[in-house]
């Protein structure tokens, strides 16, 4: 049995410890710069130890076989750094870092030193994700030409002037925060590589408390707050193949929709939550459709699969540990997660000098 420690004490850990000891792993251990907030969510697990130290608790714990990484945008590299060259395989919440220069050390490091390294892209692991890539691997699909890949909202700034809205410590606004159906759409078409990106990025209602998310860390009023409300943008691959997407935490949108929609040589499909006013609340609602034709027909066919209202978070995090242990392929590789950040990096650049920008 694997023998897995939290790093990062916040409410996130519950879905990181749920789905490691789903996937048949053992939780010893949580680390927070906050002693006391580990000591405290250890508790509320029945978890054995707690640290204020990261280096302590890799000192102190030698039979650790990885960790999980749940903290600040800012600091996934460092720690996941830290943690592969004390020998631990690393699951990283999302983003996988704040820059593809950043992911790139990650990768070499993770090949030097035979480490595995993963990422929190849960709505992989969604049912409907899941059954979606059922039908791009037995070739119902085709060949997906294009893609549109959407998560915004129309209030849903995660508190103001906290490490969210700090570029410095985020790397960005929604872009970075909400890229999971960017990541969705390229998982959908193979993951080709990135060839021209443009994009804007747009600054409306970022400072206005009317568009506050009803979740997120509390206000800071000498926090800073220089990132974007939103962003749209445009990447054509190498493949031929294209996607378009459109990011926001605070615009003026119907609702809150992530949703990734695709157009393939044979079929098309969709993966498209609609979320209720609190969230999943009773207003919600969750779709998974196939486009076809039959017999000269056209065909949408609704996909059922069971609700996870985890949006895949606890699955993830169980396939983190069957890929430890030899039973699944990992949902996801440093190889995409580069690709990611250099999409994610093109478009903000895109969006500062106003031209494409050439991967």
């Amino acid at each position: 049995m694997k023998k897995l420690a939290i790093i990062g004490a916040g409410g996130m850990a519950a879905y990181h410890i749920n789905g490691f000891r789903a996937g048949g792993a053992e939780v010893v251990a949580i680390a927070d710069v906050n002693a006391e907030a580990a000591a405290k969510t250890a508790a509320q697990h029945g978890i054995g130890k707690s640290f204020g130290d990261v280096a302590e608790m890799f000192a102190a714990m030698p039979e650790l076989d990885g960790v999980s990484i749940i903290v600040p945008n800012k600091f996934h590299a460092p720690l996941a750094l830290q943690a592969m060259q004390a020998g631990k395989h690393v699951f990283c919440e999302k983003p996988p870092a704040i820059s593809a220069a950043e992911m790139a050390e990650l990768k070499e490091t993770a090949e030097a030193t035979g480490r595995t390294l993963m990422f929190n892209f849960n709505n992989r692991a969604r049912p409907e994700s899941y059954a979606m890539r059922g039908y791009v691997n037995d070739g119902t699909i085709g060949t997906i030409n294009s893609c549109q890949a959407k998560w915004v909202r129309r209030a849903g700034i995660p508190g103001f002037g906290g490490w969210f809205t700090n570029k410095a410590l985020s790397g960005g606004g929604p872009l970075i925060d909400l890229l999971h159906m960017i990541d969705l759409g390229m998982h959908f078409m193979g993951y080709p590589e990135p060839a021209h990106v443009i994009a804007r990025t747009y600054h409306d209602h970022i400072d206005n408390k009317a568009f506050k998310g009803p979740w997120g860390i509390p206000d800071n009023a000498k926090g800073v707050m220089d990132v974007e409300a939103a962003a749209h943008g445009f990447v054509t691959f190498k493949t031929g193949q294209s996607m378009s997407f459109a990011i926001s935490w605070a615009e003026m949108n119907e609702r809150e929709e992530c949703s990734c929609v695709f157009q393939g040589s044979k079929a098309g499909g969709s993966v498209r939550r609609l979320f209720g006013i609190d969230g999943l609340d009773d207003t919600a609602i969750d779709t998974c459709q196939l486009y076809t034709t039959e017999n000269g027909l056209q065909v949408n066919r609704d996909i059922k699969v069971k609700l996870d209202e985890t949006m895949g978070r606890e699955r993830s995090a169980a396939n983190f540990v069957k890929t430890l242990e030899g039973e699944e392929q990992p949902l996801n590789t440093p190889t995409e997660a580069l690709a990611l950040m250099q999409v994610i990096d093109a478009a903000y650049e895109s969006a500062t000098t106003g031209a494409p920008v050439a991967l």
